[in-house]
C-alpha cells in the first residue's frame, strides 16, 4: 500500500500538469493559421495520396480532441476543429492520424499487436470494475483470492495495452513530422514545423501519463492480492 501512495501522488501531479500543458499548447497552435491555408482534411488527403493510400476515408467526427484512426474500417476520423481547421494544430493532428494509416499499410508490428488486443481489452474494461470490487470484498472477508486474481489479470492486460500504445503513438508522430518536414507545400516555415512537433510531443505525453497511471493502479491491486495472501 505504501508504495502505491508514494507512486500515486507524483503521477497525479504529472497527469494534471501534462493535461494542462497539452490543452494550452493545442489552444495556442489552433489559433496559428497555416501560411499554406490547408485544412486538416486537405492535409490528411494529401498525405494519404503521397503514400499511395487510396482505400482510407477522411471523415468528420463529433467531439473535441476525438481524432483517431480506425484500422477496422480504414477511416481517419477528425474532430470538427481539425477537419475544417487551417491551423498548425489541425495539420499536426491530421498528419499524425495519417501516420497510423501508413503504419497499417506497412504492417507495423506494434500497431498489429495493439489492434489484435482491442477485443480483449474492451471485454476487460467492461467487466473489470465490478470484478475488482467483488474481488477486494471477497479477499477481505473470506480470504479467497480467486476473483481478485482474475481482476488483476484483466488489469495487467489493460496496462500492457497502454504500454504497447506508446510506440504506436510515437511512431505515428515521427512519420507525420517527417512527411510535414519534407512537404513544404503544407508547412512553409521551420517555425511552423517546430510548432507542429511541439504539439505532437505534448499529445504523446498524455499517453505516457496514461500508461504510468495504469501501472500504478496495477501495483495497488497486486499489493492487495499478495499482501493478503502473505497474511
Amino acid at each position: 500500500m505504501g508504495i502505491y501512495f508514494i507512486l500515486l501522488i507524483p503521477v497525479l501531479i504529472l497527469s494534471m500538469f501534462v493535461q494542462w500543458r497539452f490543452r494550452s499548447k493545442f489552444s495556442k497552435y489552433a489559433e496559428m493559421q497555416l501560411n499554406s491555408g490547408f485544412s486538416g482534411k486537405e492535409v490528411a488527403e494529401k498525405m494519404l495520396h503521397d503514400y499511395g493510400i487510396f482505400d482510407v476515408k477522411v471523415m468528420n467526427t463529433e467531439g473535441q480532441l476525438s481524432d483517431h484512426y480506425n484500422p477496422e474500417d480504414k477511416t481517419i476520423n477528425l474532430s470538427t476543429d481539425v477537419y475544417y481547421g487551417r491551423s498548425v494544430a489541425a495539420a499536426a493532428v491530421a498528419a499524425h492520424e495519417c501516420g497510423h494509416a501508413v503504419q497499417q499499410t506497412k504492417s507495423y508490428s506494434w500497431l498489429n499487436l495493439r489492434t489484435s488486443m482491442v477485443p480483449l481489452v474492451s471485454l476487460s474494461s467492461t467487466l473489470l470494475q465490478w470484478v475488482l470490487i467483488v474481488g477486494v470484498f471477497l479477499i477481505a472477508f473470506t480470504f479467497n483470492p480467486f476473483v481478485l486474481t482474475i481482476g488483476v489479470a484483466g488489469l495487467a492486460i489493460i496496462t500492457l495495452f497502454s504500454v504497447i500504445t506508446l510506440p504506436v503513438e510515437f511512431d505515428a508522430s515521427r512519420r507525420a513530422l517527417i512527411w510535414l518536414k519534407n512537404n513544404r507545400v503544407v508547412l512553409y516555415t521551420e517555425e511552423e514545423h517546430a510548432q507542429a512537433k511541439d504539439a505532437l510531443w505534448w499529445a504523446a505525453m498524455t499517453y505516457v501519463i496514461s500508461a504510468l497511471g495504469a501501472m500504478t493502479n496495477l501495483i495497488y491491486y497486486v499489493s492487495i492480492l499478495f499482501g493478503r495472501n502473505r497474511d
